[in-house]
């Protein structure tokens, strides 16, 4: 086989960046290591910026999102049992974010692919990205006990955190950084109304809270715990008696309760591999850079991924502009550091981990930036999304 484009990953953003260039005229394949239900059961975050919106827009796959998608114009934190209201219109010029689960995002772009005729090929063994230091690279995989070749242009790793794209990569030639907090997020999913129209990210007494949604019925509530917790030990009924003795009793009583349909524990972590590009391999989302969650960013970080690699591939095939790709990995990198520091920030404001002078710190930058007009506007812009630069 040959084609211009081998992606390796078919979750949102192998499935975005395959869209986008198909529609370009781009030749792309995609490969994957499960099968779509398990790609479609990962159950993931749904605040997209406005970034992300346009790009799904532009890859016309936006029907379903802009029919069920909620628009929010604000964000709420809380804190010493008081909630402060951060308005995106009023400290973002006008701009919102919308609520649109990452599984509804995966579904629309499947189906897309599915219409659309091009190749995807799941449940892929052993892939392997060869020679990307040439202008001749090629992938090699095995499916159904037979291998197969696709020599191609280039390489887009959009594979995970545990991928192979990221291992092609000498060691010698990249650095990693990495920051473990010392607790998780339990997550509870439930078809349940929402606690309140926005979010509400909260600390309390017994520690941090998220009450968010992914439809006017169903929602995704949070509770950080100690990294030994298992999720086994957690009923329904210990989740509920939890997450309601850190509310803020302005909206406890709300709170509707229900059976999970899913729980889950996750790990906070903060990473980025530098550089995001070796020869002909480009790393995107989850291959290059982790975020812990409490900042909204880790699949808007794929989808800015995405558009500079898409960006950069058209200066390539339609302006004979191979030199283009030069420009990969520093444009991510500058928005994906600035994305790790929010994240990072948002987490240690929003999490006790143990030390008093930090916790009063934290709870002193808390009340800087939800009650002046310049600490609503740094966490307003920044939550919205930074824009993305200009592919020159």
């Amino acid at each position: 086989m040959k084609t211009q484009v081998v992606i390796i990953g078919a979750g949102p953003s192998g499935l975005l960046l395959g869209q986008l260039l198909h529609n370009a005229g781009i030749e792309n394949i995609i490969l994957e290591r499960v099968s779509p239900d398990y790609v479609l059961g990962r159950i993931r975050a749904g605040v997209l910026e406005e970034g992300f919106v346009g790009m799904v827009r532009e890859a016309g796959v936006a029907d379903r999102m802009d029919r069920e998608g909620l628009p929010h114009a604000g964000v709420q934190i809380a804190f010493n049992n008081e909630i402060r209201r951060i308005d995106f219109h009023k400290y973002a010029a006008g701009k919102q974010v919308v609520v649109y689960g990452q599984t509804e995002i995966t579904a629309d772009l499947m189906e897309a692919r599915k219409a659309s005729g091009a190749d995807i090929h799941y449940e892929v063994e052993n892939v392997q990205i060869q020679d990307v230091h040439t202008e001749a690279p090629y992938v090699l995989y095995e499916k159904d006990g037979e291998q197969y070749r696709i020599d191609c242009d280039y390489v887009a790793g959009c594979d995970g955190f545990h991928g192979v794209s990221r291992k092609t990569i000498p060691d010698s030639l990249k650095t990693e950084y990495e920051k473990v907090y010392p607790v998780g997020w339990l997550g509870l999913l439930s078809d349940t109304p929402p606690i309140d129209d926005e979010l509400i990210y909260g600390l309390g007494d017994r520690g941090f809270f998220l009450c968010s949604m992914r439809s006017p019925s169903r929602s995704r509530y949070y509770v950080d715990v100690s990294l030994d917790e298992v999720v086994e030990d957690w009923s329904d009924d210990r989740f509920w008696d939890e997450l309601s003795s850190r509310l803020p009793e302005e909206v406890r009583g709300n709170l509707v309760t229900g059976p999970s349909l899913e729980k889950s524990i996750a790990p906070l972590r903060s990473f980025i591999c530098e550089p995001m590009q070796h020869g002909r391999l480009f790393l995107v989302g989850d291959a290059a850079h982790i975020v812990p969650p409490t900042g909204a960013k880790g699949l808007n970080l794929a989808s800015s991924d995405v558009n500079y690699l898409y960006r950069v591939l058209l200066k390539v095939y339609r302006e004979n502009r191979p030199d283009a790709i030069q420009q990969y990995s520093s444009l991510c990198l500058r928005r994906i550091w600035h994305a790790e520091r929010f994240s990072w920030w948002m987490t240690n404001m929003l999490h006790d981990f143990g030390n008093p002078f930090d916790r009063r710190i934290m709870d002193s930058e808390l009340d800087f930036y939800t009650s002046t007009e310049q600490g609503l506007r740094v966490i307003a812009e920044q939550y919205v999304g930074l824009p993305y630069e200009d592919v020159i």
